[in-house]
């Protein structure tokens, strides 16, 4: 999958933002319908001054991890590596939180505003370790075009 000719459409979802929940809940309805490994994408954002994520507008299966706890999880630890961090293969990693029996695999880059890691888009795929460095520069692509909503 070309994900350079995505990097319009998250432009122009972006410029022509009307809310920000909306925005997001359609970048991530975009990136679930066309890159065909994104099986469950969403925003995880710091929750105020508490250590923890909060889930914002996602795509994909209902999920029961609404707040996860910094250093928890893959998404708990960028929240305090401030790093991406991909999983080839959920199932070798200790730290992992199984959102479902289908995920494979997990991407995850923070989004930054002013050099503060704000929060979090998570891509999780049913493909066992489908994500290339593309997949990883597009992803902080669409992280700093939503860090421009921020």
């Amino acid at each position: 999958m070309a994900l350079e000719p995505l990097k319009p459409k998250i432009a122009r979802l972006i410029s022509e933002s009307t809310t920000l929940e909306d925005t997001l809940l359609a970048v991530c309805r975009l990136l679930k319908s066309q890159v065909p490994h994104y099986d469950w994408v969403g925003f995880y954002f710091k929750n105020g001054k508490k250590k923890e994520l909060k889930l914002g507008p996602y795509a994909g299966a209902p999920t029961d991890h609404s707040i996860i706890p910094f250093g928890k999880g893959i998404c708990g630890q960028v929240a305090v590596s401030n790093q991406n961090f991909v999983v080839p293969d959920v199932k070798a990693q200790d730290n992992y939180i199984a959102c479902s029996i289908s995920v494979k695999s997990e991407i995850v880059i923070p989004i930054f505003v002013s050099g503060e890691n704000v929060g979090q888009i998570d891509i999780d795929s049913n493909t066992l370790d489908p994500f290339t460095p593309s997949d990883e520069e597009f992803l902080e692509f669409v992280c700093a075009q939503v860090a421009t909503l921020l």
